[in-house]
């Protein structure tokens, strides 16, 4: 069996893992899901094949460490929807040749300031809530192969108001690398892991996810593609909106009932990055399930849609990215890639 054959039966497996995760507001420890970088969020809000000398991409996936992230460290920072501060960190250092790369990061959350009341309606002061996660990762070569193994394992903590949680988790990612065809076909199953200590007595799930990629770069154009395929563990991640369903002249109710493609659609992401290895670089993305939960009757408004750009000086590199999410609401993302390297 080639390393091809052999990759193509490890993504299958993971597909059809009866994994017993859920999404949407149903697990604690939600921002660990959250884009990690401007890049990320330019080509739809998640990707597991942009590999390159970013460490902010082992936080996704952490097979992509490789040696090119030696001595880099990314900055991030999100002014996100509702005055939300939301930032990453990440470094890579090489300490052995080009073969063992290891990776740290940090996830960190704040939610503002929330005004507190008894059930009275006293008022009983302000309070916070904020949440982070630092994570470590290390990438493995597997023999002479093409494929690559990487493990992130992730110490989270979360305060809101008085109460607090601390829990473990680990993502572990598979990458295929095929340099001839400049393919990278990736499956990554992301927080796996365990809530040590709940708000109270009743312990919750962590965001347990299962993603697929794929990503080339063509020869002949200057862009490289990207597919990512998010939430693999549950299949029904579309509901219905009673806002769209349909009253006829009798008073017959026909409810929006997402089906079979609805389903598959919007578990889909693609992007695209125009000139990805040069120091200016555009990137484009649609996810398709924002757009279509976000969607206005009557209305367009571009939800869905992201776009950003990267510009290097000397060892310095600015990303930025945009996403609207309604006519109202959108956010932009800000970071900076620094070589430390002489």
């Amino acid at each position: 069996m080639n390393s091809l054959s052999r990759l193509i039966l490890v993504l299958s497996m993971l597909l059809y893992f009866d994994l017993s995760a859920q999404i949407g507001g149903q697990n604690t420890y939600q921002f660990l899901n959250l884009p990690v970088s401007p890049r990320h969020v330019a080509l739809g809000g998640k990707n597991i094949t942009l590999n390159n000398y970013d460490p902010s991409s082992a936080l996704n996936n952490p097979a992509l460490i490789n040696y090119r992230m030696d001595n880099q460290l990314a900055v991030n920072y999100m002014n996100f929807v509702g005055d939300i501060n939301y930032g990453t960190a990440s470094y890579a250092y090489l300490f052995d040749r080009r073969t063992q790369v290891l990776q740290i990061g940090m996830t960190y959350i704040n939610y503002g300031s929330f005004d507190g009341f008894d059930e009275n309606a006293n008022p009983t002061g302000s309070f916070t809530g904020n949440e982070a996660a630092l994570s470590v990762g290390y990438q493995k070569k597997l023999g002479r192969s093409d494929f690559h193994l990487g493990a992130n394992v992730k110490f989270i903590t979360s305060k809101l108001e008085n109460f607090t949680s601390f829990g473990i988790a680990s993502d572990i990612g598979l990458s295929y690398k095929y340099d001839r065809w400049d393919l990278i076909v990736s499956g990554v199953v992301r927080n796996i892991g365990y809530q040590i200590k709940p708000f109270n007595d009743v312990r919750e799930d962590l965001p347990l996810e299962v993603v697929l990629g794929i990503s080339q770069k063509l020869r002949t154009l200057p862009f490289r593609w990207h597919i990512t395929v998010e939430n693999i563990q549950e299949w029904n991640i579309a509901f219905g909106n009673t806002a769209r369903d349909e009253v006829d002249l009798n008073g017959n109710v026909t409810k929006d009932d997402p089906g079979f493609f609805s389903n598959l659609f919007r578990r889909t992401i693609i992007g695209l990055e125009f000139f990805p290895e040069s120091g200016f670089n555009i990137q484009l993305g649609y996810n398709f399930r924002r757009a279509e939960e976000l969607r206005i009757e009557d209305q367009r408004s571009f939800a869905g849609l992201s776009g950003g750009l990267s510009i290097k000086f000397n060892k310095v590199r600015i990303n930025y990215s945009y996403t609207q999410f309604n006519r109202v609401a959108n956010t932009s993302f800000f970071g900076v890639s620094i070589d430390l390297n002489r």
